[in-house]
């Protein structure tokens, strides 16, 4: 079974401000730098495989610190960009919250398309399958994929086997981790927008999940490990 983390990425200087879309050059500011660096002591004891990203900057320079601390190369993958928005592209978020459109992507995303972009239905079917195959190349490890809030909120959505309508329920913040645990007989979503520590994840420490598959005995020990 493998275990990916979700990761949104830091904060900009546009960061709630602008729907920026796949718009490059868009970097970290100072407090999205410190949050990447954080990252490093969050994961601190888990073990990686693998580190992925969207190849737009703010996700990549998201995982750097984590990716020099391990000596772990970031794989870029395109699946993981942002939404295509098309010519919402650049727009504030106050202008688009006026439009008539925008009812429609809070109510049913479903049926939603950005004028000369893409779907929500086509992205999380995009998001979902890159990490399906990843889970299934990582199948005995863990890896890491920093990713745009949107992406991880529509795929979280898939593994909670929650409608995609309801996806603005889920609340991710920057930098905000995520965990799914994939190849057993159903996905098991183990952690939603953790922004602090993820001790529990250590290898030292035993999986809250694998709990039933030992004796009640050994199961009261273990549990005591993992509590707090």
């Amino acid at each position: 079974m493998g275990l990916v983390f979700l990761v949104r990425h830091g904060l900009t200087g546009q960061t709630g401000r602008l729907l920026y879309g796949r718009t490059p050059g868009i970097d970290l500011d100072a407090r999205g730098r410190a949050q990447a660096e954080a990252l490093v002591a969050r994961f601190e004891g888990v073990r990686l495989s693998a580190i992925y990203s969207s190849p737009l900057e703010r996700c990549r320079q998201t995982v750097e610190p984590l990716s020099a601390a391990r000596r772990i190369a970031i794989r870029t993958d395109d699946a993981f960009l942002e939404m295509e928005a098309g010519d919402w592209t650049g727009r504030t978020l106050a202008q688009l919250r006026r439009t008539k459109a925008w009812r429609t992507v809070q109510q049913t995303p479903s049926d939603f398309v950005f004028p000369g972009g893409e779907a929500f239905m086509d992205a999380q079917a995009r998001v979902v399958t890159a990490i399906d195959r990843l889970a299934r190349r990582h199948s005995k490890g863990s890896i890491a994929i920093a990713t745009h809030g949107d992406i991880a909120r529509i795929a979280l959505a898939h593994y909670l086997a929650t409608p995609l309508d309801d996806f603005q329920r889920i609340v991710i913040d920057t930098v905000g981790v995520s965990v799914i645990l994939l190849g057993a007989d159903r996905p098991h979503v183990l952690l939603v927008n953790d922004t602090g520590g993820l001790a529990r994840f250590r290898a030292e420490h035993t999986a809250p999940w694998e709990a039933s598959k030992t004796s009640k005995t050994s199961a009261r020990r273990r549990s005591a490990k993992v509590q707090g």
